[in-house]
């Protein structure tokens, strides 16, 4: 007899916010239908149907949850903060020229940039009306200054991605603002919406930043030993994309003469070449700094547990704390 094995952290989030899930999707889908431009609920559809586990949407359900909150509006915030995310993916995969995004075909490679971009540009601006539906002006200043500091971290990763001297300051902000920024702006509005004492909302607040670091860290040190078909991405995309990752850049810090030349090759002039992947992983390996990179993950992560110790212990709040672990144990 075969054992059932338990549900993982997110799994069960879902499986406790499935009614309030249930809603989000279905205003999600009203949200996004067009009368007059049907490719733009085309374009969203192909994304939003591609699955995804919906972390950002249900960390603002649970937040709200976690503080008592009983009126419609965190519904509202939860399809807002799918539709930035869905709008920054869009937006990416063109920047990146991506051919696959959750195991399928980018909307771009099926379309065309043209419609990628402003069908994200139409969720961006579905996303702000949301915002201003709930009537808190602070959820607004919120969600638009996270709107902000994402697109801000992706031009920062435009001008640091292939330049040898970004360190892992540098780095820090770039995750800050491209991921990092929607997970906390997605607790913390829970917290708000629900009028919560201030120190909870910045528990809230430091819970998603820490989580949104780890989570980022633990994909960028998947791209180098991941499965495939779980990133929905080939492993060594970040390479070959020249895309200077936690991983790389504390081998480049370690590097001799010889290894700086290979990095300047490989990375700054993108000059590739057969078994130049299989290269760059032994550097990583010989100066451990994919083992370091594993740590760094885990201590993100247990700073996003330590947030969450400013909130009264209860089977959401300890769920939550879950969750951190969850997102590193694909590392651990």
């Amino acid at each position: 007899m075969n054992e059932v094995s338990p549900l993982k952290p997110h799994e069960q989030l879902a499986t406790l916010l499935a009614d309030d899930m249930a809603e989000v999707n279905a205003q999600i889908t009203r949200r996004m239908a067009s009368k007059h431009a049907p490719r733009i609920p085309e374009v969203t559809a192909h994304l939003v149907g591609a699955g995804g586990k919906r972390l950002r949407p249900m960390l603002t359900l649970a937040a709200a949850r976690l503080c008592g909150y009983d009126g419609p509006y965190h519904i509202h915030l939860a399809a807002t903060v799918e539709f930035i995310h869905t709008a920054t993916l869009l937006h990416d995969d063109v920047v990146d020229e991506s051919e696959r995004r959750r195991g399928r075909p980018t909307a771009n490679l099926l379309w065309d940039n043209k419609s990628s971009v402003l069908v994200g540009d139409y969720l961006f601006s579905r996303s702000f009306q949301l915002m201003v539906e709930t009537g808190s002006l602070r959820v607004l200043d919120i969600l638009a200054n996270a709107s902000a500091t994402i697109a801000e971290g992706e031009v920062l990763q435009l001008t640091a991605a292939s330049n040898l001297a970004t360190d892992e300051a540098v780095y820090l902000q770039v995750v800050r603002g491209k991921t990092a920024a929607l997970f906390s702006a997605a607790t913390q509005v829970g917290g708000v919406i629900a009028d919560a004492p201030e120190d909870i909302t910045k528990a809230l607040y430091d819970y998603g930043d820490a989580l949104g670091v780890s989570f980022q860290i633990v994909d960028d040190l998947l791209d180098y030993g991941g499965a495939a078909a779980s990133l929905g991405k080939n492993t060594g995309d970040d390479f070959r994309e020249r895309k200077l990752t936690l991983p790389v850049i504390k081998a480049i810090a370690k590097a001799d003469a010889s290894e700086h030349v290979f990095w300047t090759r490989t990375i700054e002039k993108g000059d590739q070449r057969d078994g130049d992947l299989e290269h760059a992983m032994a550097l990583m390996t010989k100066h451990g700094t994919l083992e370091a990179t594993r740590q760094d993950a885990l201590e993100w992560a247990a700073k996003s547990r330590t947030a969450l110790a400013a909130i009264p212990e209860s089977d959401l709040r300890n769920l939550l704390m879950d969750l951190s672990d969850y997102v590193v144990s694909r590392v651990v």
